[in-house]
């Protein structure tokens, strides 16, 4: 599993020009799965977005977590992530989930950030959105499980 997170100071997703999420500050996530990925998957990356420390203490350091500021969490579905890109000029997907088993994980990951934090938003698995975000920093990881 990956997941590319993004410090914003704000974030939202539309769907065919209707807003369907949007944060203030936080941590905008673009998660892509791989068929390896499981529940135990979804446990580490969820741990790690939660408590990952990349939020500015009172001297400027990034010491603080998504849950130590309470802000907002927007979760996007990417299988783009999880693609092949080692040779070639055309990314292969066969390194990404199947949709049945990547919607399944990606709604067990939102379901269960909403069950420990309480400003999750998620855009729409398999849709086709618009993101767009305020990168604060920038400040950007890759984060793998």
């Amino acid at each position: 599993m990956k997941a590319l997170l993004q410090r914003v100071s704000q974030a939202s997703v539309s769907i065919e020009g209707a807003e369907v999420a949007r944060i203030a500050e936080g941590l905008l996530v673009l998660v892509g799965i791989e068929p390896a990925d499981t529940q135990q998957s979804v446990e580490k990356i969820l741990h790690k977005l939660l408590n990952y420390r990349v939020f500015a203490d009172e001297q400027e350091r990034m010491n603080k977590s998504l849950t130590d500021i309470q802000g907002g969490l927007l979760l996007v579905s990417q299988f783009t992530l999880a693609a092949d890109t080692r040779s070639g000029l055309r990314p292969g997907f066969s390194t990404a989930a199947a949709p049945a088993q990547a919607q399944a994980l990606f709604e067990q990951m939102v379901s269960m950030a909403q069950q420990r934090h309480a400003n999750v938003q998620a855009g729409q698995f398999g849709a086709d959105m618009q993101v767009q975000l305020i990168n604060d920093g920038p400040v950007t990881f890759m984060l793998e499980v």
